[in-house]
């Protein structure tokens, strides 16, 4: 679908969404009116607060979930793209003009499998995440608590990344391949 047809289903659906949100959520959702955002997308708040900037744009299949306590803030012109997961417990920041490459996902927290019923007692770890403006990440990328990277950031597609990362660093992981012949 090119890029005109699809506005026109996205950004009255992007306004509908936004208005709706808003309309349950007053004082913990923030956003502007208009926004590109497909039919087939969730925004989910349980007590959380949710902050969106100018020119959001969010496709098919992405999700973000913001459960009580928590903050999530997602800078101006910041793509969510298809099939990503942003997944909020205690704190969540994205920058300005990042651009998130299908299958991304972000969590600022863990399953405590440790505690006295395991994963099924429904305790986690937390730390917060942070993106800087202006970065790229690929595909299949998997961002995990306690992340930060600075500005001007590419993280290749595939990665599992945690820790961090200065301004301007390009981040790859290195991949295990058998030789055949």
């Amino acid at each position: 679908m090119n890029k005109y047809a699809r506005g026109l289903v996205v950004i009255p659906c992007g306004s509908i969404k936004m208005v709706w949100t808003k309309l349950f959520h007053m004082g913990s959702f923030s956003a502007p009116v208009v926004c590109q955002i497909s039919p087939r997308t969730e925004i989910t708040l349980d007590g959380g607060k949710l902050t969106i900037g100018k020119g959001f744009k969010m496709r098919d299949g992405a999700k973000i979930r913001v459960r009580k306590g928590a903050v999530c803030e997602l800078g101006k012109n910041t793509s969510v793209n298809s099939n990503n997961m942003i997944a909020c417990r205690e704190h969540i920041k994205i920058g300005a003009n990042v651009q998130l490459s299908p299958n991304v996902q972000i969590y600022d927290h863990d399953h405590d499998f440790r505690v006295e019923g395991g994963v099924t007692a429904g305790k986690y770890k937390t730390a917060p995440v942070e993106i800087g403006d202006n970065c790229w990440i690929g595909a299949n990328t998997v961002i995990l608590r306690g992340t930060k990277l600075g500005d001007n950031c590419v993280v290749g597609a595939g990665c599992v990344i945690k820790g961090e990362y200065p301004a301007g660093s390009v981040i790859v992981q290195k991949r295990i391949t058998q030789d055949k012949g």
